[in-house]
C-alpha cells in the first residue's frame, strides 16, 4: 500500500515537472501532385521549426520524381511567422529549401515551400501547404 502511494506521488511529480515537448505538424500540398505532404516539428516555446520534410513529387531533368527529403537546418518563428532558406549542405550549391508560413495560433499554419538543386534542372516550384499539429 505504501509503495503504491509513493509510486503515485512520484509519478505525479514527474509529470508535473517534465519539460514541455515539441509538437509534430503534418500537412498537405494544395497545388502539387495528389498525395504530396509536408511535416515539421515546432519547439515547445513556438520559436523554432525543425525537421522539415517534404514527401512528394518534383521535376528533375524533365522527369517527374518522388522525393522524401528536407534540410537539417532550423527556421526561426517570429511573431507567428516562419520565413527562411536552408542550404544542405550549408556551404556549396546543392539542395536549397525555401519555407514561408503563418501560424494561426497553435492549431493551424499555412504557407509556401520550394526546393531545388542549384545547377541542375530539379525544382518543386512554389508549393502551397496547410498543416496542423498531430494530436
Amino acid at each position: 500500500m505504501i509503495k503504491s502511494i509513493l509510486f503515485s506521488g512520484l509519478l505525479a511529480v514527474a509529470i508535473a515537472t517534465a519539460p514541455p515537448k515539441s509538437t509534430r505538424w503534418t500537412g498537405t500540398i494544395s497545388n502539387g501532385m495528389k498525395g504530396d505532404k509536408i511535416s515539421f516539428v515546432v519547439s515547445p516555446d513556438g520559436k523554432m521549426l525543425s525537421d522539415l520534410a517534404f514527401d512528394g513529387y518534383w521535376r528533375c531533368s524533365g522527369r517527374l520524381e518522388r522525393q522524401v527529403t528536407g534540410p537539417r537546418g532550423l527556421f526561426p518563428i517570429v511573431n507567428g511567422k516562419v520565413s527562411g532558406v536552408a542550404l544542405d549542405p550549408p556551404t556549396g550549391s546543392n539542395w536549397r529549401f525555401e519555407l514561408q508560413g503563418d501560424f494561426a495560433g497553435k492549431s493551424a499554419a499555412a504557407g509556401t515551400f520550394r526546393m531545388d538543386i542549384a545547377g541542375l534542372s530539379c525544382d518543386s516550384r512554389q508549393l502551397h501547404w496547410a498543416a496542423a499539429p498531430v494530436r
